[in-house]
């Protein structure tokens, strides 16, 4: 099992998440257990109100919406849905993916490796 922690705003001039969700999509396709844990400025990855620049070639949200969907664990950090990003306090695409630091806490604990960006 690999457990990733995103911390960064998605669409920051950077391909660090990305490059993030590229990795988990390919150890996902590989047969991987895949944990992505959003916090930080990163949750507006699980928000449908971050739209994709123009200046961007992928869009982000839905990269980790189809994750989601494709059966990779997807969680985003509740405390953080209130105080971080530039959408503070708009609501996750999917509400059951509200999250705790104990949830982090065990996903870390059972993991293999845990990867941050």
């Amino acid at each position: 099992m690999t457990t990733f922690i995103l911390n960064y705003q998605p669409y920051n001039g950077s391909d660090v998440t990305w490059n993030a969700l590229r990795l988990a999509k390919t150890l996902h396709r590989s047969g991987e257990g895949v944990n992505i844990f959003l916090m930080n400025d990163a949750v507006d990855l699980a928000r449908d109100i971050t739209e994709k620049p123009q200046s961007y070639d992928y869009d982000l949200v839905d990269m980790i919406k189809k994750l989601h969907a494709d059966g990779v664990a997807v969680q985003a950090c509740g405390t953080c849905n209130a105080r971080c990003g530039l959408f503070k306090n708009s609501p996750y695409f999917d509400e059951s993916i509200s999250s705790t630091m104990q949830i982090l806490a065990d996903w870390v604990m059972q993991s293999d490796k845990v990867l941050t960006f």
